[in-house]
């Protein structure tokens, strides 16, 4: 059998291929570490893009549908303190009565008038309550939360969005509760919850705008 002789070795070049490959594997391994960040800031770029997509329309729909609901709100009181005639029609003499009509379009519904002494009338008709439910989105949060991409949210942004997304589930349940008050015809208790949820969705509004003024570090 023929002996290796270590003296016969060429260790510049042993040495020069080891160092190779070690260079070689901690590139390999740089590289994958870089392409893995890339990926997931890009991510997380997207995720947050949707978020805020989201938030936007959300705090659309919120302000679109307080306006509704406080002019219904306005309607249902304006409408109580009117005056009452035997049958339970309105009286109001006929410029009054197309005042209030042009204010609430729609929400009394005239079926006839009767008329009485002084140039008054007594309307009779139907009361129509047109109940506005926000529709409020958590899909994108979600969506975030299901793929972990939400840890690599800063801290404060990661609380400020958990905070917004718990109220905004508290306020589409007391909305749930108004929808309920009003397929029971208790009005009473509709305008106790539309106030309450008026209360709740203020501040879910200043919570979505804080997000969006980025008031919190969301890299």
């Amino acid at each position: 059998m023929k002996r290796l002789r270590l003296k016969n070795l060429n260790w510049k070049y042993i040495v020069g291929e080891v160092l190779l490959i070690f260079v070689g594997i901690n590139l390999a391994i740089w590289f994958n570490d870089w392409n893995t960040s890339k990926k997931l800031d890009q991510n997380k770029k997207i995720a947050m893009e949707k978020i805020e997509v989201e938030v936007e329309n959300n705090l659309a729909e919120i302000l679109k549908t307080r306006e509704s609901n406080q002019r219904l709100v306005k309607a249902i009181a304006t409408y109580k303190n009117l005056e009452t005639g035997e049958r339970e029609g309105v009286i109001l003499d006929a410029a009054a009565m197309q005042k209030f009509q042009n204010q609430f379009p729609g929400f009394f519904r005239i079926t006839d008038s009767i008329p009485l002494m002084d140039n008054l009338l007594e309307y009779e008709g139907d009361v129509f309550i047109n109940l506005e439910l926000a529709d409020l989105s958590n899909i994108a949060w979600e969506t975030s939360k299901t793929t972990g991409i939400v840890n690599e949210f800063g801290y404060d942004c990661l609380y400020i969005l958990q905070g917004i997304y718990n109220l905004q589930s508290l306020v589409t349940i007391e909305m749930g509760k108004a929808s309920n008050a009003l397929q029971n015809q208790d009005v009473d208790l509709l305008l106790r919850v539309l106030d309450f949820v008026r209360q709740m969705d203020s501040t879910l509004e200043g919570e979505y705008q804080e997000f969006l003024d980025r008031e919190v570090d969301c890299s």
